[in-house]
């Protein structure tokens, strides 16, 4: 069993190398395509959420390559340099995409609002989850009481990374949702025509790509390292 966690890990790890590469070549291939319109990817953003109602959602440029995201507490889209005040396809896609994210959070969507939620408990267990699986093994090593005390600590570590795992995978309905809501909002609002949504939704599967690799291995280094606590127990 250990056997067959590690080389699942392994390949899922390979996957998130090749996702990462896939994204940034797929981004950088259409970067060179620009759109019909010759619309950048701030003023697509802002088109968009006009359209659909969103008026208290700035767009702001943030330095940085794919670094793009939305802020939820401050109500702002920010955009990386490639995107911002480029009118590639690649722009586009993305802009759309984090404008899916502000829409989401317009709407109240659950799984962003859930993610939101235990992201205080992922921040703080995501600092701590390893450090104390560490010491935990080393001090269960130990023989009597304190090796009770290192397993309990092991334990804990584990929780602590089951909370990030958990964020990892209530990622993935927030980003698929944000992407197909992307390519929704370009067709509708006829930013791109349906000879250019293609290479926006390549940059977006791409992106997705990653998520995925991600959360496959969040997932199996947290069965790896409950089947090391249940051997050491």
């Amino acid at each position: 069993m250990d056997a067959l966690v590690l080389i699942l890990l392994f390949a899922a790890i390979i996957l998130s190398v090749a996702a990462q590469i896939k994204v940034k070549g797929t981004f950088r291939r259409y970067s060179g395509v620009p759109n019909r319109l010759g619309i950048t990817g701030a003023a697509a953003a802002r088109r968009l959420l006009a359209a659909n109602g969103v008026r208290d959602v700035r767009v702001e440029p943030i330095h940085g390559t794919l670094t793009d995201h939305y802020d939820p507490k401050a109500r702002v889209v920010r955009l990386s340099e490639g995107v911002y005040d480029s009118a590639s396809l690649s722009a586009l896609g993305v802009a759309a995409h984090e404008t899916g994210h502000a829409l989401q959070h317009a709407e109240g969507y659950f799984p962003l609002t859930a993610r939101g939620a235990i992201f205080p408990v992922v921040s703080f267990g995501s600092k701590l989850a390893f450090p104390l699986i560490f010491i935990g093994f080393i001090i269960t090593s130990l023989s009597g009481v304190m090796g009770r005390y290192g397993i309990a600590l092991v334990y804990i570590g584990i929780i602590m990374y089951a909370a990030v795992v958990a964020f990892q995978v209530i990622t993935l309905p927030v980003e698929f949702n944000a992407s197909a809501r992307a390519i929704a909002l370009l067709e509708d609002d006829r930013v791109l025509s349906p000879d250019e949504i293609p290479g926006a939704r390549k940059v977006l599967f791409a992106a997705a790509l990653t998520y995925v690799a991600a959360a496959a291995v969040a997932l199996l280094q947290l069965l790896r390292l409950i089947l090391a606590a249940r051997r050491s127990d």
